[in-house]
């Protein structure tokens, strides 16, 4: 990590402080969670992409001076693009509501709620120890994690889009995650024929990203239970895998340690040109300091991610695809409302939450004396 990752974690820290100072007694019980590394993981580790409870202060329990810190620790952890895209996807809420008649009731005050986004910091902002940070709501899940004075996780990253394309005056489109669905499907309708052939692991599409909320990617099938926090909701068919499919299709997506699908070694260069600009719209969601993907500047790293796909490549039809690698997992889907709502989460297999750096920090400063 360079100094740069210094930098994005000393601003975190001052807009993290600025927050947390303006909170009141009430406040801070909601906001503040147990310092990373102790007893309180099990809830730090515990993400939502649904409209449920994911832990911390909403922008309804705050006032407006507060509402402008919160988004200053948002925009601390992410790109110029990656903050208007975050705060397009919240502004969503509103669009969603008028698309479904202002009519949908889960027993709460308002279910399409802009103002239903958490924050949670975990722990003592630019400290000795670690710390860390969450902000959640509908279709948006951050999660930050700070060990020794730099940003050590930024995954798991999830952004979605509900509607996924809306219009807009002159007959322009608002598309907060277009760029991510065209150059994937650009890139798939390039492949060669046995490449597609390779690349395409089944006809239809899942319902949902397949490794859903899970904490740590394996191969176990998520349930629909668990997108949301218990008792906050009972979505139908609780007890279904998120993906929908039954148990011919599901071991097609099943995620594996070794990827599925064709590697970037076999693209030709227009295609690892493609296949590098689509990991750009997700590994640019942070800043150039915390992002990996300078990484895939080097060739072997290109070649060692591999592109997968299900479902039609013709635009407008259900589709998913994922980018896996090393360090490396990425899952799109488009599928539901006639194809106009989308998920998109970035991943990283070995350090989501930062768990790995977090045991090493350990290990290093808290390790028992020697006899």
């Amino acid at each position: 990590m360079t100094d740069a990752g210094h930098e994005v974690a000393n601003r975190m820290a001052e807009a993290a402080r600025a927050w947390l100072d303006s909170l009141d007694a009430d406040q801070r019980p909601l906001a503040v969670g147990p310092q990373p590394g102790t007893d309180g993981e099990a809830e730090r580790t515990t993400w939502f992409y649904t409209p449920t409870d994911h832990g911390g202060l909403t922008f309804h329990q705050q006032r407006p001076a507060q509402h402008r810190l919160v988004m200053r620790l948002v925009a601390s952890g992410l790109s110029e693009a990656g903050y208007t895209t975050v705060a397009t996807v919240l502004g969503l809420e509103n669009v969603l509501d008028r698309v479904e008649g202002f009519s949908v009731n889960w027993g709460r005050e308002r279910t399409r709620d802009p103002g239903m986004y958490y924050l949670r910091v975990f722990g003592a902002p630019g400290g000795p120890r670690p710390w860390g940070w969450r902000f959640g709501g509908h279709h948006v899940s951050l999660n930050y994690l700070v060990v020794d004075g730099r940003v050590a996780a930024t995954t798991p990253c999830f952004l979605g889009a509900d509607p996924a394309a809306s219009p807009l005056m002159g007959g322009a489109a608002l598309r907060p995650l277009g760029t991510a669905e065209d150059l994937a499907r650009e890139l798939v309708r390039s492949l060669h024929p046995d490449l597609a052939t390779r690349a395409v692991l089944l006809g239809r599409a899942p319902n949902d990203v397949v490794a859903g909320n899970s904490i740590r990617i394996d191969d176990r099938v998520v349930t629909r239970a668990e997108l949301w926090r218990p008792g906050t909701h009972t979505p139908d068919r609780a007890g279904h895998p998120v993906t929908g499919l039954d148990g011919v299709h599901q071991p097609a997506l099943a995620l594996t340690p070794a990827p599925k699908g064709v590697p970037g070694a076999e693209l030709d260069a227009t295609q690892r040109e493609l296949l590098r600009a689509l990991l750009g719209t997700y590994l640019d969601r942070v800043p150039d300091g915390v992002s990996p993907l300078p990484r895939y500047d080097e060739p072997a790293a290109l070649d060692a991610v591999h592109l997968a796909w299900a479902g039609s490549t013709v635009a407008g039809e259900p589709h998913y695809y994922r980018l896996q690698g090393p360090r490396l997992l990425v899952e799109w889907t488009n599928v539901h409302r006639g194809v106009n709502h989308a998920h998109s989460v970035w991943r990283d297999p070995e350090t989501d939450f930062g768990g790995d750096v977090l045991a090493a920090h350990h290990a290093a400063h808290h390790a028992p004396p020697r006899s």
